[in-house]
């Protein structure tokens, strides 16, 4: 097979690959966002806590991320048909990606949102923060370079997943892989594949840990202001008030404090 035969065999399953793992990624993060931060708050101690939710959504979660792949899109086969009309192809493909990815997701979340300094939660409660404020301004913009890191973990695994759903019809690059490099012996073509996934998951990781620093570096640099929260937090009931600090006296206030001299 030559190359501009290969040529718009790759492109197309390039494109497929790229809007099966875009949808699906993009419903994994908005489905798993909040359940995730969900399982944080209704967890011992937290600010919404109830035992019994937590335990029957972590189980939930536990079954769908314990459940092989490939089995979850057989097992999905009338519910994805249901939904968008066909059992084949990219769009098919959306519905068990995207299903499968979203408890993947939540447990990422919920290890990143657990991290949060929980001197900051108590500080906007002290000062009445609802709970909405409390994950809108302190849970979410304190986990979010740990957000994004678990976010592009999520989309290179759902790229693993998509070749996984070549093999049932979905398209993409998995689907090339398999009826050209495995079916019919094209083994060029196999590891252009192969390098092309290589090429774009690099791509991905590097671009997520770039922003993971970016907003890491920029976190610390606001750390000032986050322990001026705790300090000038209203003191709650029976606690005494803070002493004033005393203030630092500079070179200057030290000369302009000795005693004048009477001529």
């Amino acid at each position: 097979m030559t190359w501009s035969d290969m040529e718009p065999l790759l492109e197309q399953a390039c494109w497929d690959t790229l809007y099966m793992v875009g949808w699906s990624a993009l419903i994994a993060v908005v489905g798993g966002l909040p359940l995730g931060v969900l399982l944080v708050l209704t967890d011992r101690g937290g600010v919404l806590q109830n035992v019994v939710v937590n335990k029957v959504i972590g189980q939930i979660v536990n079954i769908a991320r314990s459940m092989p792949f490939i089995i979850l899109m057989v097992a999905l086969i009338s519910f994805t048909r249901l939904i968008v009309g066909t059992t084949i192809g990219p769009e098919a493909a959306i519905v068990p990606l995207a299903i499968g990815a979203i408890p993947f997701y939540a447990r990422l979340v919920e290890t990143s949102v657990r991290e949060v300094d929980g001197g900051l939660v108590e500080a906007v409660q002290s000062m009445g923060g609802s709970t909405w404020t409390i994950v809108r301004k302190v849970l979410l913009p304190e986990s979010l370079p740990a957000l994004i890191s678990s976010a592009t973990t999520t989309i290179v695994a759902l790229i693993g997943y998509s070749a996984m759903a070549g093999t049932v019809g979905a398209g993409g690059l998995g689907d090339l892989a398999v009826r050209y490099g495995y079916q019919r012996f094209e083994t060029e073509l196999m590891w252009i594949t192969v390098a092309i996934l290589a090429v774009v998951i690099s791509v991905i990781q590097f671009v997520g840990d770039l922003a993971a620093r970016g907003l890491s570096h920029r976190g610390r640099s606001s750390v000032a202001p986050r322990l001026v929260l705790l300090r000038g937090r209203a003191p709650r009931a029976g606690e005494p008030a803070a002493a004033p600090a005393a203030r630092e006296t500079g070179p200057a206030e030290i000369e302009s404090a000795e005693p004048t001299k009477v001529p």
